[in-house]
């Protein structure tokens, strides 16, 4: 029998070919004929466009096109708004936006050819902040509407008679900023118009049939004459789903040229074009009872999506909602408006607005902690929501690993050995925890949740898996190789998964919302199954016994009984085609969760198969003379059911939780008047490996009932409780409360300064 590789360490299948740089990216492929497109962005946050005069960029030798807002066609495109065109019409709405783009012979010649665009605007007076924009006399960033472009209201049980029973009520209001995402690979995209007039596109994206679908509505054109392929990906952490303007252009200039055209963001364009976090502003207000019970919650937030919405109103929507679900909550209202503004628009990141929220629940937890002498520990014990139970807004646990994860995390940091050690000299240390929940699956979207796998078993005995889910470096490719390998007895070598094509994948919705593993996973297994039943038969009829008599292990199927009376699967494989009526041994498998679709209306629904839970646990060290926080220590326990490939779940935790210290302490991006002014890596300050410490994670198998073998999202949720913790250590180390993100040495300074004059300890 070939040994399963599932639940143990397992390097990618694709390593060996990122490692030796043979893995092909969107920016490797190259194509005859090919030109190279570079994209003019607006100066301003907000100005009319009086005109643009292009004849200079077009009489430079090189240059073939130049196209602008009138070259696309009138459709807008966006996801919960329609708002946005391919390249501005009229007018611009914030610093970066596409007004014209090139395709030349050369990079430089496309670069050179931006200078001599002449473009005259006429400059407005920006809306650089949601209360400017909420302002009864703003005027409108979009005509026809005001300046909200979403909004969420709802109200369960009765909020104002359970406040009245809290024997503690804390009111804070939170702000968290803008992070880049910082994938290794900045967006691109080669795109091609062929000889059957259909439109080729490569691209780095999480999705690329909702890539296509995109293209189709902003181009005007039917989505069979659109083929959307993702090569390798270089990372996406939400940045790469359907909000970027790159693949539009790109396809654009393709159809003007009728040639092959890549458009490939550097690192300063990328900053200035990729969707980054949303910025949202938070007022919490908890009740808890003696014991730390949370009796009542009212959250008030105002998020500001830039000057487009994108996926904002999803993200809102998870801001607003998601938290109240890890907890035992009956009294629970929210009012959440999301803010057109002329800032760079925002979208999705990994952990999809629940960074947000989780920031500030986990830090009001705390502090309320210490109002009522608990640990924070023992709250988070009491208020977790148990297997079986249901949420307030109609989620059904089936598997939570959320109280072992507390154990696992505040265990490895010493939590109840080293959290009254003394604190003297200007060097303070404190410990913070703080835990977390996340959906692996999502039925929004539409009432659909599922995956579908295509299976071939080759003439040759080995297997070849297409599938379109997404691969943009989490291992979703090793995870679909496992499943196939394990439940046909193969070695994890003997199958291929293709990359993600439209003309010949599977519909699929793609990587996001930690669906993949448990979607994918299932349907990986019913189509493995269905060739394993097919395998069988055909093997049935050669031996001449009875299916049920069979056993398929190590690459062939044998008669129970007799196991030298025995064929490969390769001779099966050809037996299946070269007989009457015979064909290629090709399944498929669907898989789609037995979940609820969101009701918009009353917003309850059962929205996922199932839920991941996570904890972490810091040790910081505060410098009372300089401000600087240092992380000495983090351990972040996932709760993913199963580790179908622990290696994989350990880097991915670790990896959001090294993102999850970069948002906390070190990155934000700078807006000057609108515009951004730190738009490289010299500038935004990413955390390099001396700024981390030595980085700990564990994995808690709740084993869910809907997952493939009991495995559920991972990694993601992993992110979610980064920030919180460090706060609350800051807080244990040095007694100030840092509630407006980033945590900087200025804001911790100011703090101690504010602290030590008033005796409050809030800032």
């Amino acid at each position: 029998m070939s040994e399963s590789t599932l639940g143990r360490d397992t390097p990618q299948v694709n390593a060996r070919a990122k490692v030796l740089g043979r893995a092909t990216y969107t920016g490797d492929i190259k194509l005859p004929g090919m030109l190279f497109g570079k994209v003019l962005r607006s100066p301003y946050p907000s100005a009319r466009i009086v005109s643009i005069d292009a004849s200079q960029a077009l009489a430079l030798p090189g240059v073939k096109a130049v196209i602008t807002g009138d070259d696309a066609p009138a459709a807008r495109w966006g996801i919960a708004h329609k708002d946005r065109h391919i390249l501005a019409k009229g007018r611009v709405r914030f610093a970066g936006e596409e007004v014209a783009a090139v395709a030349a012979v050369s990079e430089k010649i496309a670069r050179d050819a931006l200078d001599l665009i002449r473009v005259t605007y006429e400059e407005d007076v920006p809306i650089l902040s949601p209360q400017e924009a909420l302002d009864p006399e703003a005027p409108p960033l979009h005509d026809g509407a005001d300046n909200v472009s979403h909004q969420i209201r709802f109200h369960r049980g009765n909020v104002d008679a359970a406040f009245a029973t809290a024997h503690c009520v804390h009111e804070q209001t939170y702000t968290t900023h803008a992070q880049y995402p910082g994938y290794m690979e900045p967006m691109g995209t080669v795109a091609w118009l062929d000889a059957d007039e259909r439109l080729q596109v490569w691209t780095s994206t999480q999705s690329v049939f909702l890539a296509r679908a995109r293209l189709a509505g902003a181009l005007e054109m039917p989505v069979s004459r659109i083929r959307v392929m993702a090569p390798a990906i270089g990372g996406g952490f939400g940045g790469k789903i359907v909000e970027d303007a790159n693949t539009l252009v790109a396809a654009l200039l393709a159809l003007k040229v009728r040639a092959p055209v890549r458009l490939v963001n550097d690192r300063l364009e990328d900053f200035l074009a990729a969707c980054s976090s949303l910025p949202e502003r938070i007022t919490l207000r908890l009740g808890m009872d003696r014991e730390g019970r949370i009796v009542a919650k009212d959250v008030h937030i105002v998020a500001d999506c830039g000057a487009y919405s994108g996926l904002c109103a999803e993200i809102m929507h998870v801001s607003a909602m998601r938290s109240d679900n890890m907890h035992r909550l009956e009294h629970v209202r929210c009012d959440a408006k999301l803010v057109y503004t002329n800032n760079p628009p925002h979208g999705a990141f990994r952990g999809f607005g629940g960074t947000q929220m989780l920031f500030a629940i986990n830090s009001h937890i705390d502090t309320m902690a210490h109002m009522l002498c608990l640990d924070p520990v023992a709250i988070h014990r009491l208020n977790a929501i148990g297997v079986g139970e249901t949420s307030v807004h109609g989620w059904k646990i089936g598997s939570t690993g959320l109280l072992q994860c507390l154990t696992q995390c505040t265990q490895a940091v010493g939590w109840n050995d080293s959290r009254d050690r003394p604190k003297t000299g200007s060097r303070h240390r404190g410990f913070g925890v703080a835990t977390a929940m996340h959906v692996s699956g999502n039925r929004t979207i539409g009432n659909w949740d599922g995956s579908t796998i295509f299976l071939k078993v080759n003439e040759d005995g080995r297997v070849v898996v297409h599938f379109a889910e997404g691969d943009m470096g989490q291992g979703a490719m090793t995870m679909l190789a496992q499943i196939v390998a394990h439940e046909l007895d193969i070695p994890l070598s003997h199958v291929h998964v293709s990359s993600p094509d439209t003309d010949i994948s599977p519909y699929a919705i793609g990587s996001l919302a930690s669906r993949v593993t448990i979607v994918s996973g299932n349907a990986a297994i019913v189509a493995a199954k269905a060739a394993r039943a097919q395998l069988m038969e055909v093997a049935a009829s050669l031996l001449g016994v009875d299916a049920q008599a069979l056993v398929l292990a190590g690459g062939g199927v044998h008669v129970k009984d007799h196991p030298l009376q025995r064929r490969t699967l390769a001779e099966l494989a050809r037996q299946h085609i070269w007989r009457h009526g015979g064909e290629g041994l090709q399944v498929k498998g669907t898989w789609d969760a037995q979940t609820v679709m969101f009701d918009k209306d009353t917003l309850m629904g059962n929205i996922a198969p199932a839920y991941s839970f996570a904890a972490q646990a810091v040790e910081v060290e505060v410098d009372t003379e300089t401000g600087q926080v240092q992380v000495l220590q983090s351990f972040v326990a996932d709760d993913c059911g199963k580790a179908l490939n622990p290696m994989a779940v350990h880097g991915q935790s670790n990896g959001a939780a090294a993102q999850a210290i970069g948002w906390t302490l070190y990155e934000k991006l700078h807006l000057e008047g609108g515009r951004l002014a730190n738009t490289d890596f010299a500038d935004y300050t990413m955390p390099t490996i001396d700024a981390l410490p030595d980085m700990r994670s564990g994995v808690v198998e709740s084993i869910d009932p809907n997952g493939p073998y009991g495995a559920k999202g991972a990694s993601e949720t992993a992110i979610l409780p980064g920030a919180p913790a460090i706060a609350n250590a800051v807080y244990d180390a040095v007694g100030v409360r840092i509630v407006d993100l980033p945590i900087t040495p200025e804001k911790v300074l100011a703090a101690l300064q504010a602290k030590a004059a008033s005796g409050v300890s809030h800032a």
